[in-house]
């Protein structure tokens, strides 16, 4: 046992050496939740839009007025033609252009909107939100809507849990990969296994030190997102914590594969961009919903870890559910873990033998 002590504390000594490594660790959640919490946002707000009327009635100013008002347009302008909006909004001076009919005031109808479409998701939304904010109170009830959770509509509350899937997946399988890699490049790995210990003690000597480290990240994390975030932590800390503490397992245990397969930091440096990177961002739901994707990319997300652990994230954190509602997620993630280390440790073992 004192000999397994000492490998950990070995390599977590060879881990706090390396400054900028430990830079990146910690100072690559704090970036990226600062950066997916301010400046990388969906929220609806400041949309550039231009009012084409050919008369300024009393129904169209009600109309502009309440457009106006809202927080999520700036009135830029009024023009006479929908022909002028478009050469307005192919300039990249406005977003959107409201056209009221002649006969709107009489008919209470006939508004069109000519919206900026390079963004399809954005556009659709700056639509959906003029709808409702010009939804004229005499001609109609206002509808009450209600937003469960998320009342303020904020795109943090889906970054967080989808910023800690990735980061962690990123940090335990590639730098775990790395780290076994470095001691084959270098020919000191045959010098660990020779060593009393047995060979898998000292792959798990070396994969605690990242547990640890992760860890950390997690709790950094969690910390920012309650207190600079402001996003909530409705559900029981446990679980979240028990939740990230498989997704870890199964994370270490896909960089332990990855190390098999790679002979040089290079390879596994690629390897971990091609296997983790990518799919992590863009088959997990973080960025782009995965019922909206098309059949094929819906099956190769499937086999996507963080998929299911973003899901599980955004139920515990956001909607405070229970362990009940996310057994499906915690099924598939522990039977991931299970195929991924059984895998891993035999290819290892012989491998080396």
């Amino acid at each position: 046992m004192k000999q397994f002590v000492s490998f950990v504390i070995k390599e977590a000594k060879h881990i706090l050496r390396d400054k900028r490594t430990m830079l990146i660790l910690f100072g690559m959640p704090v970036v990226m939740m600062l950066l997916f919490g301010f400046a990388i946002s969906t929220d609806v707000k400041n949309v550039r839009t231009v009012m084409v009327t050919s008369q300024a009635d009393h129904m169209t100013r009600m109309a502009a007025d309440r457009l106006a008002a809202s927080e999520y347009f700036t009135i830029v302008g009024t023009v006479g033609t929908p022909q002028e909006a478009e050469l307005l909004i192919r300039g990249q001076k406005a977003d959107m252009a409201v056209v009221f009919g002649h006969d709107f005031a009489s008919k209470k109808s006939g508004v069109q909107l000519i919206v900026d479409g390079s963004d399809p998701n954005m556009a659709q939304q700056w639509g959906t939100y003029a709808q409702q904010v010009m939804a004229n109170p005499q001609q109609m009830a206002p509808v009450n809507t209600k937003m469960l959770y998320n009342p303020q509509m904020r795109s943090a509350y889906n970054f967080v849990p989808a910023i800690m899937g990735m980061l962690l997946m990123l940090v335990c399988a590639m730098m775990t990969s790395i780290s076994i890699v470095r001691e084959k490049e270098k020919g000191t790995m045959e010098v660990l296994l020779v060593s009393p210990v047995k060979p898998l003690m000292v792959i798990v000597a070396k994969a605690i030190p990242y547990l640890v480290l992760a860890f950390g990240i997690l709790i950094t994390i969690l910390l920012m997102a309650r207190f600079v975030l402001d996003v909530p932590l409705a559900g029981s800390l446990l679980w979240i914590l028990a939740v990230s503490t498989l997704y870890i397992l199964l994370a270490l245990s896909l960089g332990l594969l990855i190390s098999n397969v790679a002979q040089t930091q290079l390879v596994a440096l690629l390897l971990s961009a091609m296997v983790l990177l990518m799919p992590v961002v863009m088959l997990s739901g973080m960025m782009f919903p995965v019922e909206s994707m098309p059949k094929i990319l819906q099956w190769i997300s499937a086999v996507v870890p963080p998929r299911y652990y973003i899901d599980a994230m955004r139920k515990l954190m956001i909607m405070g559910v229970g362990i009940s509602e996310i057994t499906k997620e915690v099924a598939i993630l522990g039977g991931m873990t299970a195929v991924l280390l059984t895998v891993a440790l035999k290819k290892f073992k012989t491998r080396l033998e």
